[in-house]
């Protein structure tokens, strides 16, 4: 086993996981501390150091809100220690290998975790990197930095610094995952076979890597879990994206209320003041996230690279649950009803109100649709249009989640049975949910290898059939309370919205 890893700014030392096999490495420094002269900056080079670095535990979180003090259905998953480290050095990433020697090359997953870019970090337990680990992927988990610390823009930012304005968790995830593709090899792992992965925030991440033009070459597929979003009707503002300047408004907003003038006297301030006089911006509307068209990081809308093939082209699997993100027409009888799909939709109002769906209100409104799912398959549908397409494929997570709080398949709730974490959890999952979570590995673990989920279980049984999702075959992957079931028959309502956006595009 690998229990000590040459990089290149030193040895480090794992300690055994769970499983001896595996060796985890935790809190291994990829970028100098986002402190002082180098807060709201492009991470630097990382010092070198002495002898072997023990790496036995995760590093700081992000500075965020403090987890853990509340009784909202995330703190009683994941988020349960209001203890847990937190600062501003907090550029680390772990590893989990159980390469024997450093030549064994091993397909690699990059992983972002999600939490809006105001919340969330690597050592949630859920992305515990072991069971991949055991399927023979070197998994690698990297930090970034959050809220204002992350993707603050300001108009002396902007003529300061145009290398890097803003998107600075953006560029840390680049930062890793370029470290990895100069260091991975020695823990066993392969920098021409890289995957990148993340959900939620983490999903729009990737998304955001793979339209950045600075990536190509860096990585041969990516996973996106609920990070595209399409509606046919109004969006919530959080995913519309936001210009350098929009966003740069908000920030002399955030040092008007810091009582600061000059970014000088900004970096100058305690982190924790920041971070609170942030949140109370934060919760009125006032929030940073990635910014569209920085002119280095970002030079596009990441949904519209993907529509139109400017992105970093590779397989990719995406899709969502079946509860989450839901959206609607907000009418309050069938008057307004009619009325606003005539807005939404002209001339095909009435094939859209001819629906039994656009008369059936749910809590989201008339006509409710999964805005993930439009997202991906919209997304999919004009991928298999361009020359040469890349496969593509599209699943929907929908088995029953237990618990006394009867959540449904709430948003995240897949990573438990993406990252084969159930024991970790609290609820009282049984036998057939284990099943559910190590079927969903191992074709996980397949596409990280190879870019197609499809073959064989851990238990050398094949899997059924996972087919690319394209514009002539509407192929899909429902995870039922019984496991994977292909899907091949795409419901007409579903279709027709699919249309509407395909038209507006």
């Amino acid at each position: 086993m690998i229990r000590i890893a040459e990089t290149e700014n030193g040895k480090v030392r794992g300690l055994p996981a769970a499983d001896p096999r595996i060796t985890s490495f935790k809190g291994i420094p990829f970028a100098a501390p986002p402190v002082g002269e180098n807060r709201w900056r492009a991470p630097q080079p990382c010092q070198s150091w002495e002898g072997v670095r023990d790496c036995f535990e995760f590093a700081p979180i992000s500075v965020q809100d403090t987890p853990g003090i509340g009784d909202d259905i995330y703190c009683r998953e994941w988020h349960v220690d209001p203890e847990i480290p937190m600062g501003e050095d907090c550029l680390y990433l772990n590893v989990w290998t159980n390469a024997k020697s450093a030549d064994e090359r091993l397909p690699v997953l990059v992983w972002y975790f999600g939490g809006g870019f105001q919340w969330g970090y690597t050592s949630e337990m859920e992305f515990d990197g072991e069971r991949l680990a055991r399927r023979g992927i070197v998994v690698v988990t990297v930090n970034y930095r959050l809220g204002a610390f992350g993707f603050l823009a300001h108009p002396e930012l902007t003529a300061s610094q145009p290398e890097a304005p803003a998107n600075f968790g953006s560029l840390d995830q680049q930062a890793g995952l370029r470290w990895v593709r100069r260091n991975i090899a020695g823990f066993g792992g392969d920098p021409d076979n890289i995957t990148i992965a993340g959900q939620s925030a983490g999903g729009g991440s990737v998304m955001a890597q793979m339209a950045c033009k600075d990536n190509a070459g860096d990585f041969k597929r990516a996973a996106v879990f609920s990070g595209m979003f399409r509606s046919p009707y109004i969006v919530n503002d959080f995913f519309i994206p936001q210009s350098l300047e929009e966003a740069g408004k908000k920030g002399v907003e955030l040092f008007e209320a810091l009582g600061v003038k000059t970014l000088e006297e900004a970096r100058k301030l305690d982190a924790q003041f920041i971070r609170a006089t942030y949140s109370d911006l934060r919760n009125k509307g006032r929030m940073f996230f990635t910014i569209v068209n920085d002119g280095k990081f970002c030079t596009e809308d990441s949904q519209e690279a993907f529509y139109y093939g400017t992105r970093n082209r590779v397989p990719v699997l995406a899709g969502n649950t079946g509860d989450e993100f839901k959206d609607g027409i907000r009418a309050e009888n069938e008057e307004q009803l009619k009325a606003l799909a005539e807005q939404f939709f002209g001339s095909d109002a009435g094939k859209f109100l001819d629906f039994k769906e656009a008369s059936v209100k749910g809590w989201a409104g008339f006509g409710e649709v999964s805005a993930p799912e439009l997202g991906v398959k919209s997304a999919f549908i004009r991928e298999s249009r361009l020359p040469d397409p890349q496969p593509c494929y599209y699943y929907r997570f929908a088995p029953d989640i237990p618990g006394n709080d009867r959540p449904g398949t709430f948003h995240s709730v897949d990573l438990w049975f993406f990252f084969e974490t159930l024991q970790k959890c609290i609820r009282p999952y049984e036998g057939r949910h284990y099943d559910i979570a190590r079927q969903m590995c191992d074709y996980w673990a397949n596409f990280i290898k190879t870019g197609d989920p499809n073959g064989f279980d851990l238990n050398g049984n094949k899997l059924p059939e996972w087919k690319p999702y394209t514009d002539s075959e509407r192929c899909e992957m429902e995870f039922t309370p019984e496991g994977a079931v292909p899907c091949k028959e795409e419901d007409g309502f579903t279709r027709f919205l699919l249309g509407q956006i395909d038209k507006k595009l």
